[in-house]
């Protein structure tokens, strides 16, 4: 699906092509083409309209691509990342948004619903200032609005870390393990996809590209000091969940080390008793204690309690249990 917007003379409204006369610098025209999964027909107007590098819309077209930013002499080629995270699959899952970027022009691609280019698609048509400002500002635009969707979803997750926490230090389980193995994968997700765009959207910021004017790059940077602050927050995540799966390693072994003293002071206690039982089971005369044979199995079971008791004394005074 292909949706158009062409703005001139003040006025942003759909159309249903693109002039090729709109692309000249002199036509007083900005055009954004917004693709969702492009087929044969939107990647033949991206080849004989737009006249795009081969490899450039190979690159579009394909799954993902790690994001960059990229020069081919009158245009600019970026790949960002939206993110879209399913706390259900524990994952952070994102859908790239392929830009070519022109004086006259911006030209999005991306593979699903995306629901920053979604927002200021909307507003596109109700505001003429959004696409009036020229392609770099509308590009800026939807950049921001894909930075901005990360922090409600970063905000989900320190929760479920907090609560997390908590329950490591409060009832700490074995299979905790799995769910703390998780969500670090989700914070590596994080990771992996915010400290590439911090990079791109840095050489935006800085002019590299003469398309980047000097108060657009002010827009930029302000996207890339979010960023920034989402990067430092990715890296203090990490060390925060490799902490809580340490603490719960701990737990664990501390309990487990409970059990087998408990044990061990079980085991202990009946060596001597299993010794005094095993000798009078034997078929040998043993020295018999005072009160005739009837009282004997009496004695035995009063001196497995004194020795029980006594050992209990031990253990105790000791500070082993």
């Amino acid at each position: 699906m292909t949706t158009i917007y062409a703005h001139e003379n003040g006025t942003t409204r759909l159309v249903d092509r693109v002039e090729p006369d709109w692309l000249r610098r002199d036509s007083g025209v900005w055009v954004w083409v917004d693709m969702v999964k492009p087929g044969a027909d939107e990647i033949r107007m991206l080849t004989d309209v737009f006249h795009f590098h081969d490899l450039a819309i190979e690159d579009a077209v394909s799954e993902i691509h790690h994001p960059k930013v990229e020069s081919y002499g009158d245009f600019l080629y970026v790949i960002l990342h939206g993110i879209d995270f399913s706390a259900r699959e524990h994952r952070f899952r994102t859908r790239d948004v392929d830009f070519f970027l022109n004086d006259q022009y911006l030209v999005t691609i991306h593979g699903g619903v995306s629901r920053s280019i979604g927002k200021v698609g909307e507003i596109c048509t109700r505001n003429n200032r959004v696409l009036g400002e020229g392609p770099a500002a509308l590009m800026y635009r939807i950049i921001d609005a894909m930075v901005d969707n990360y922090r409600p979803e970063v905000e989900k997750l320190q929760q479920r870390l907090d609560a997390l926490e908590k329950e490591v230090f409060e009832q700490s389980k074995p299979n905790l393990a799995r769910r703390i193995l998780d969500y670090k994968r989700d914070i590596s997700s994080l990771r992996r996809v915010v400290s590439p765009q911090r990079d791109v959207v840095g050489r935006l910021g800085r002019r590299e590209f003469s398309i980047i004017s000097e108060s657009i790059s002010f827009r930029y940077r302000d996207v890339y000091d979010h960023l920034v602050r989402l990067a430092d927050e990715g890296v203090f995540l990490q060390d925060r969940i490799s902490s809580l799966l340490e603490a719960h390693l701990s737990m664990v072994s501390n309990q487990l080390n409970g059990v087998m003293k408990v044990l061990t002071v079980i085991a202990t206690i009946f060596m001597p008793l299993t010794v005094l039982t095993g000798m009078y089971g034997m078929n040998v005369d043993l020295p018999h204690l005072p009160g005739g044979v009837k009282v004997q199995f009496w004695w035995i079971v009063a001196m497995m309690l004194v020795i029980s008791g006594l050992m209990l004394w031990m253990f105790r005074r000791w500070r082993w249990i």
